[in-house]
């Protein structure tokens, strides 16, 4: 994920704008279906990427390939009211838009339209080809969707994983949530330089499992 040619680069910029986007309006809609004005009043119910990229966390993705969005405001609440998986359902609507993006992009590969091989090698050419625009989008979305399932605070796993565990292990991960960016900061930008890349560990194994799957 750390190739920066300009083919690459190029496509990593349109990935990174329409997957964040619907990965963050997945959110914002799917809270408003359980009741939660919250994300329109905060003019997240929206396509417009300005309103959802966050620079940082966009220009990081594009350079180390881990990135986030501005979150999504919501009022758990008023989720509540509603149902006490609301905000369980609202955190999964994000992670689940970017498998269904990566499920979506590997269509021309499945149907022979594009080739894989040629999305997957490096070229001197400025502007990237439609196989390479497709298998950035695959991967970034599937990272994106392995990444946010990881449950640390302040990411979906998190509050996905907050719905299913036993009132002793909830407590457990309430107090470590306030650690949660830290841990991740720790795991994604500093681990790595000691040798240690757990992020990795985790989260490639199943990335190239269904990248496979998905394209054939």
């Amino acid at each position: 994920m750390l190739s920066l040619d300009p083919a690459t680069l190029i496509a990593r910029v349109i990935v990174l704008v329409i997957t964040f986007t619907i990965h963050e309006f997945a959110h914002a809609w799917t809270a408003t279906q359980f009741g939660d004005e919250t994300p329109r009043q905060y003019g997240r119910l929206t396509l417009n990427p300005l309103a959802h990229l966050d620079p940082m966390g966009s220009l990081l993705l594009l350079v180390v390939g881990f990135g986030w969005a501005k979150p999504v405001p919501i009022n758990p609440y008023a989720l509540s009211r509603r149902s006490p998986a609301a905000v369980m359902w609202v955190s999964l609507a994000g992670p689940f838009s970017n498998l269904l993006m990566a499920i979506f992009a590997a269509v021309p590969f499945r149907m022979g339209l594009v080739s894989v091989s040629a999305g997957l090698t490096t070229t001197r050419a400025i502007l990237p080809t439609l196989s390479q625009i497709l298998v950035q989008f695959i991967l970034i979305n599937l990272l994106l969707c392995l990444f946010n399932l990881i449950p640390l605070a302040p990411l979906d796993g998190e509050k996905i994983i907050d719905y299913f565990l036993p009132p002793r292990m909830a407590k457990v991960f309430e107090d470590i949530r306030p650690y949660g960016p830290i841990i991740l900061i720790l795991l994604v930008l500093v681990a790595p330089r000691f040798g240690v890349d757990v992020i990795g560990l985790i989260i490639m194994p199943p990335l190239r499992a269904l990248f496979g799957l998905l394209v054939g």
